[in-house]
């Protein structure tokens, strides 16, 4: 077959494979693994190219290790050192060490010991950061051990790729090729670092003056692909040199912009590497050592959860924590593919060995997702000590809650929350704050900010904050799925209470809002409205005209804002026009027509005048529905122009 027909196949297939695996919420990597095992030369073999695609796709693992070089700033690392070079030093250590003595015991070499652990010990980085960043857990205690020791991995990779290939080779070869390597090594990195880094962000700035986004992504692919061309031209691997590349631009202005840029040609090319490595899945083999593979996936899980655990302890974490970052960390990642498949091109290992243990590692990170999810169950189940710390934590946001009735709780302290707690103090409103960054809860509540450490889409840190007596909930952070969590705790809990969530953009507005929240406020047509303001503004627009469009825009999107009650004091000109919608409360008293009839029998919504709320035995349902069966004392509050309000107001007392 000619290579663009090959490069369809895997497309086509890949593109089919995603879909499938994002539907079911599991990493699109594993639907790349899948889609080489079915197309490999041990299953249909539509792929007769297998080579020349195998060196297309090298350039994914260049691009991959370019973007980990650009999480390698230098003050990062520094600012985690005790955990990076220490719990994940250790870790990887450990695992190279008791991987290789049970690979001695079972007549494997210890350069196949080696390069087999190197492949275990990694985990996934791009499926656990995702993973705590939806759970927002990045800042919890084993939160910052799982980034740590994901960051020494990924870091432990460019020496493991390097030393790999030497395994080949007889000792004194491989003594002498390391040796070499080494040398090359820092000399070579000591002429980029000397000079590169002066020199780079020089450069980059002289193409950015530009003003070209082309013109930057193709400087972005020669720096990347110069200096890996460079690092493999001096013996060295193609890796090494992206590596650098990343980190001598992770020190640069640039960082973001480059990140982004480099990013669709890493997960394509990506993509395709994970394709390669699935077509060395020998389908057939596995099958027929599936109690095997199934014995060193057993091994791996334990394995790496009891060295993490006890490293964790070691570091003094106390057990829930050690116990959740062992759960997070057992399973394997992608960088392990990228090992595996240099110890198979190389032969350190036998074939069947690698078989297996490339089928154990497909396995583990199908199964990472489902441990992750039952971790928090686990570690109750067996950490004896996490009750005692999980009520200690919501006895201290409970006395911090005590106190305080009709207050705000405002989930996430960051900017947003900090700003809104700010408005609250000036207006003499109480609240409680809810966040998981331990540095930020220290620092606001050394200030005198009532902000307390604990997860907000939790039942029971809801409950400890005083939800039941609290008269407004606010999720001021921007992540969509952990705001639905905390609306659905809201629900059961206190399905009454009004909650505020902020949100990026209207995309997500219909859904928050089936979702129980009160109100949806989205930044992007928060900021919008002021721009336009401020250009109308200078632009001769008179000022009253403009407020009036912004005050139309809000009640067009915001429910709550829709409307007010008028009195006689409303001297506006603006308040009395004919078409500017008003709110109007109705007393249902005894022999009034709405009373034993729904909502929906009523008619009343969609004639130019809305329901938004019935008050009943001072309760407030905020959303009636139309099975909403009016009782007498009700107060129903309606909005609308005057002359449909009018006309709704005949129709509930008189039918």
């Amino acid at each position: 077959m000619e290579t663009l027909p090959i490069i369809l196949i895997l497309l086509g297939a890949s593109v089919l494979s995603v879909i499938l695996f994002r539907q079911l919420n599991l990493p699109p990597i594993l639907g790349y693994l899948l889609v080489g095992a079915l197309i490999g030369p041990h299953s249909l073999n539509l792929v007769a190219g297998f080579a020349g695609v195998q060196h297309l796709a090298e350039f994914g693992v260049v691009f991959l290790m370019f973007s980990i070089g650009l999480e390698f700033s230098l003050s990062r690392l520094l600012a985690m050192k005790r955990i990076v070079f220490g719990l994940g030093l250790l870790q990887v250590l450990a695992t190279l060490l008791v991987v290789t003595a049970l690979a001695a015991g079972l007549g494997l070499s210890w350069q196949a010991g080696v390069a087999l652990g190197g492949a275990l010990a990694m985990s996934s980085t791009a499926v656990l950061t995702k993973l705590l960043s939806e759970r927002l857990e990045i800042d919890a205690a084993h939160g910052r051990e799982v980034i740590g020791v994901l960051l020494f991995q990924d870091l432990a990779v460019v020496p493991l790729l390097i030393l790999i290939p030497s395994f080949s080779q007889s000792p004194e070869q491989m003594a002498m090729t390391m040796g070499i390597a080494l040398l090359k090594a820092l000399a070579l990195l000591a002429f980029i670092f000397l000079l590169g880094k002066r020199l780079l962000g020089k450069w980059f700035f002289i193409v950015a003056h530009g003003k070209s986004a082309e013109l930057f992504v193709l400087n972005v692919l020669l720096v990347t692909l110069g200096l890996a061309w460079l690092t493999e031209a001096v013996g060295l691997s193609l890796a090494l040199g992206a590596f650098v590349a990343g980190m001598l631009i992770s020190e640069t202005e640039f960082r973001h912009q480059v990140e982004e840029d480099i990013k669709p040609f890493r997960d394509v090319l990506l993509g395709l590497f994970f394709v390669t490595v699935g077509m060395m899945l020998d389908v057939a083999l596995v099958s027929a050592n599936l109690l095997l593979v199934l014995a060193v996936l057993v091994a791996l899980l334990s394995l790496k959860f009891a060295l993490v655990y006890g490293l964790s302890r070691l570091f003094g974490s106390f057990p829930g924590a050690a116990m959740r970052s062992g759960l997070w960390l057992c399973a394997g990642g992608e960088f392990g593919f990228v090992l595996l498949s240099d110890i198979g091109q190389f032969a350190v290992a036998p074939a069947q060995v690698v078989q297996v243990v490339l089928a154990a590692l497909v396995i583990s990170m199908l199964l990472a997702p489902i441990i992750v999810h039952y971790s928090d169950r686990l570690v109750l189940r067996f950490a004896a000590s996490e009750w005692l710390m999980r009520s200690m934590q919501l006895t201290r946001v409970a006395a911090q809650a005590m106190s305080t009735e009709k207050h705000a709780v405002i989930c996430g302290f960051g900017r947003s929350g900090q700003y809104l707690a700010r408005f609250m103090a000036q207006e003499d409103v109480s609240y409680v704050a809810l966040d998981l960054d331990p540095e930020r809860v220290r620092e606001a509540a050394a200030a005198g900010e009532n902000v307390v450490y604990g997860d907000a889409t939790k039942r029971e840190m809801l409950v400890a904050a005083g939800i039941g007596r609290a008269s407004v909930l606010v999720v001021s952070f921007l992540d969509r799925r952990a705001a639905e969590r905390v609306l659905r705790q809201v629900q059961e809990l206190a399905p009454g209470l009004p909650v505020v969530v902020r949100t990026l953009d209207e995309k997500d507005l219909g859904r928050l809002q089936r979702a129980g929240a009160a109100e949806v406020v989205p930044e992007t047509l928060e900021a919008s409205m002021m721009l336009a303001s401020h250009a109308l503004i200078h632009l001769g627009v008179p000022i009253n005209r403009v407020l009036k469009r912004v005050r139309q825009t809000r009640m067009a999107r915001y429910r709550t804002l829709r409307g007010f009650f008028h009195g006689d004091s409303d001297h506006d000109e603006n308040v009395h026009d004919s078409d500017e919608p008003r709110l109007h409360s109705i007393s249902l008293g005894k022999g009034a027509y709405a009373i034993g009839r729904t909502l929906g029998e009523l008619a009343i919504d969609g004639r130019g005048v809305e329901v938004t709320a019935v008050r009943r035995r001072n309760i407030r349902a905020l959303e009636p529905t139309a099975e909403t069966r009016f009782e007498a004392g009700d107060v129903v509050v309606l909005l609308g122009v005057p002359g449909a309000l009018a006309t709704a107001e005949s129709r509930l007392l008189k039918g």
